[in-house]
């Protein structure tokens, strides 16, 4: 998390609704081999629970359980460059959206992790044109034999630590050019975010 304030929120369904839209994370452990990261997706649950899944031969599989971890969330991210801004006798810098969540971890049971991998299809599924893929045009065979290589898991977020760090010390006109040079360079990603974080 960023130590600047002014880029922190407490807007908890605002950050529930934007890692919706994201869906894909990293979880960090520190494990006796030393620290570990694993890239994952995820879907979150009432009751700040984080819940997803990793291969069963993951780094942090055998260790996640019971563990306190870190799972962080990166949304758009990009270089600002000082051309954008009036007075252009300052430095460049880089805006970014991150969202840091602390929490300890349980294993799931096979009926959750069922769960899990059903409403995570569901999702993504409906994002996308056209005919839907479903999960019981997998067989029983392949099925199986994904659920047995993987393990799900559940975070309880105990700590919420966002960063959205979008040019808020800048005005509203320096922030509105900042947004057009980004939307120009091709990142229309952050570019939208700052149009939807105007000051």
């Amino acid at each position: 998390m960023h130590p600047n304030a002014l880029f922190r929120t407490d807007d908890h369904a605002m950050m529930r609704e934007w890692m919706g839209g994201i869906g894909f994370g990293m979880v960090f452990l520190t494990t006796p081999e030393g620290p570990r990261v694993a890239h994952t997706p995820f879907i979150l649950r009432e009751g700040d629970r984080l819940q997803f899944h990793l291969a069963r031969g993951n780094a942090l599989t055998r260790h996640l359980d019971r563990a306190t971890a870190l799972a962080t969330i990166n949304g758009p991210q990009g270089y600002v460059s000082p051309r954008w801004y009036a007075n252009r006798d300052t430095v460049p810098t880089w805006d970014y959206v991150a969202i840091e969540l602390e929490g300890s971890v349980r294993r799931l049971d096979d009926g959750e992790l069922d769960s899990l991998l059903y409403d995570l299809i569901d999702t993504h599924e409906s994002r996308l044109e056209g005919e839907r893929w479903k999960a019981d045009e997998a067989s029983e065979a392949t099925w199986n034999g994904l659920f047995k290589a993987i393990v799900g898991f559940e975070l309880a977020i105990r700590e919420w630590r966002p960063t959205f760090k979008l040019s808020q010390k800048r005005s509203a006109d320096e922030r509105a050019a900042i947004a057009t040079g980004l939307a120009a360079a091709g990142n229309a990603d952050l570019a939208a975010v700052m149009q939807g974080h105007a000051a």
